[in-house]
């Protein structure tokens, strides 16, 4: 079984309720890969935010 992580803390997401950083993702970008738990390259824009993970690519919301 393959491990997911948070993407706000990048602890695993089997650990905790992560209920603070799911409030939290309602207004901020994610800041942790959740396939590999790399810290992402986030930019914020006033029309929305891009997260890119150097192994598996970019999110984006517009």
């Amino acid at each position: 079984m393959e491990t997911t992580y948070c993407d706000r803390c990048g602890e695993p997401t089997g650990t905790g309720t992560h209920d603070s950083c799911r409030a939290a993702r309602q207004l901020e970008p994610p800041r942790f890969c959740t396939h590999c738990r790399r810290r992402m390259k986030v930019q914020v824009v006033p029309t929305g935010w891009t997260a890119t993970c150097a192994e598996h690519g970019t999110l984006a919301a517009h």
